[in-house]
């Protein structure tokens, strides 16, 4: 009885006693917000295992060190359009007319301990931040995750790479010197553009006559207040998401749009995810230190009256400065006014492009009329229109990258600036199309290729000789999973509009969107967009004789 009873006073292994502090600590909170509940449902949630959805988790960790180290930035950091005479370690510049915020770049660069690595640092992770989340998108964009449920959460991130490029810009623009005032410059010349408010616009961002002494103080809350505010409301809301519509994941064995194969969350998920953010946190860290970025003492602070040689922005702002800079200057004069179209037809192309991007899952679902929730990634090759279109957006980045920097592309490689010039002009209409031309044919041999391996198997190498004297190389079969992999996609019928006329021979009204939508759909997943994939009959009446070479 005294062994039952010593047995019985443990429950799974714990003392009878009273509850410690900590777990009448767990039970106070678990019965006020039901943190046991949530844990138990949602902790043991599996997530696929893919290189690429590190993806995500790189901009997601490249975010915590750009805030991590804004924060230490912002103690030393003055941002005042006060003009001073410096006077500092620096001394090639001792003497020199700048503003405080300025001065103030240059005491974090040599005066703080550690200022100059936190600087680069932060200005690395802010590039890979918004590397990452372009990189993340097209992956998103290329195998369609952006099909439902999952259309909101493209916008979050479209907007968060929106902010991420404003965020960059402003914080760019906080020191003051040569070059930044010089992007300053261009983007205030963009804004005189637009027509009848553009004059109002700078005057109210600048207030006053360019630069002014009130662009600094106001660019600053927006840097470090505003716009991280909302990123990180989005970043939450974002992952909020993928957590609730459970994460997509590439064909395979045992996966359908209901089931999930991967890793729970805990314990294995999170000590690879812990893993992976001080890989990040310590890649930024090593870049930061040995490799220099934006060295401001060496362009010395703004003056109007100077402009930096081969003056370029990070190259997330590229697109938008290749785009004005080959522009043909055209302007019209007309009552007095003057219409810049050298100017204002880029900048008003720069965020219609954009926009295109943000709302193309709701055009692909508008055309296709799909209305299933879909988490199977598509393969890009089984949809090569749109892995066309993704691959010419690229293609004109590239180009309007070229013609951003056309300068330093004619200094480093000794070529003419006006040919760059003219060369980016017709690029920016051939070069897109050749690359959607180009990538839909890749895509469509890719799709042959793999009709052919499931009907004939993968190559063994091994030669054999035919009694006839002929020499083949022996196919071997494909195991089951590949053949579920290469087989798996679907291809339906594209929308039609159907008989013109009904059975009772009177005329369907047909309205103009409907003629849209039928031909973009033809266009984009008619025919002619895939090799139809093998059927039963095909693999069996292939695999049932002696045709595996």
């Amino acid at each position: 009885m005294d062994g039952a009873r010593s047995v019985n006073g443990r429950a799974g292994g714990r003392s009878s006693g009273p509850p410690g502090g900590g777990e009448k600590l767990a039970d106070w909170a678990d019965g006020r917000l039901g943190l046991y509940g949530l844990a138990k449902a949602n902790m043991r949630k599996l997530f696929p295992d893919h290189p690429s959805f590190m993806l995500g988790e790189i901009c997601l960790y490249s975010f915590i060190v750009i805030i991590l180290t804004g924060i230490y930035l912002t103690l030393f950091f003055e941002p005042s359009g006060v003009e001073v005479v410096y006077n500092g370690s620096y001394e090639p510049l001792n003497g020199i007319v700048m503003t405080r915020a300025f001065e103030s770049t240059l005491d974090i660069s040599f005066d703080v301990r550690g200022g100059l690595l936190i600087r680069q640092i932060h200005h690395w992770a802010a590039l890979v931040f918004v590397t990452g989340m372009l990189v993340h998108m097209m992956r998103v964009f290329f195998t369609g995750a952006f099909r439902k449920p999952r259309e909101v959460n493209w916008v979050f991130g479209w907007t968060l790479l929106m902010l991420g490029i404003i965020t960059g810009l402003t914080g760019y623009s906080l020191p003051d010197d040569l070059l930044s005032g010089t992007g300053i410059r261009f983007a205030q010349g963009a804004i005189l553009s637009v027509p009848i408010v553009g004059t109002y616009l700078s005057f109210f961002l600048f207030g006053g006559e360019f630069p002014g002494h009130d662009i600094i103080p106001r660019l600053f809350p927006i840097h470090v207040l505003l716009l991280p505010g909302i990123m990180l409301g989005l970043v939450t809301a974002h992952l909020i998401l993928v957590f609730y519509h459970k994460h997509t994941q590439f064909p395979g064995p045992g996966r359908d749009e209901k089931t999930v194969v991967g890793m729970p969350l805990l314990p294995v998920y999170t000590a690879k995810a812990g893993g992976f953010f001080f890989l990040v946190f310590g890649m930024l860290a090593f870049m930061g230190g040995i490799a220099q970025i934006n060295p401001v003492w060496a362009f010395g602070p703004y003056r109007p009256d100077l402009v930096t040689t081969g003056a370029q922005p990070d190259w997330y702002l590229g697109f938008s400065e290749g785009l004005i800079r080959v522009m043909p200057g055209w302007e019209i004069n007309a009552w007095g006014h003057t219409l810049q179209l050298g100017v204002f037809i880029p900048f008003s192309l720069f965020p219609l492009i954009l926009a295109a991007i943000g709302a193309y899952p709701f055009i692909e679902a508008w055309i296709t009329g799909d209305k299933r929730e879909h988490h199977i990634l598509d393969r890009p090759r089984n949809v090569p229109v749109r892995t066309g279109l993704g691959v010419a957006w690229l293609s004109l980045y590239a180009v309007l990258l070229i013609g951003g920097g056309n300068d330093v592309v004619a200094t480093h490689l000794h070529l003419s600036i006006n040919a760059i010039t003219w060369f980016v002009r017709i690029a920016v209409f051939v070069v897109p199309v050749l690359a959607f031309v180009v990538t839909k044919r890749v895509c469509l041999g890719l799709q042959r290729r793999d009709r052919d391996k499931v009907l004939h198997g993968r190559e063994s190498g091994i030669i054999r000789r035919l009694p006839h004297g002929e020499y083949v190389e022996v196919h071997e079969p494909l195991a089951q999973a590949q053949l579920h992999t290469l087989t798996q996609h679907e291809q339906n019928g594209h929308y039609e509009i159907g008989p013109l006329v009904d059975a009772n021979g009177v005329r369907r009204p047909v309205s103009t969107s409907m003629r849209v939508r039928a031909r973009l759909a033809r266009a984009m997943f008619g025919p002619e967009t895939r090799i139809p994939k093998p059927t039963v009959e095909e693999y069996r009446q292939i695999s049932s004789g002696d045709h595996q070479h």
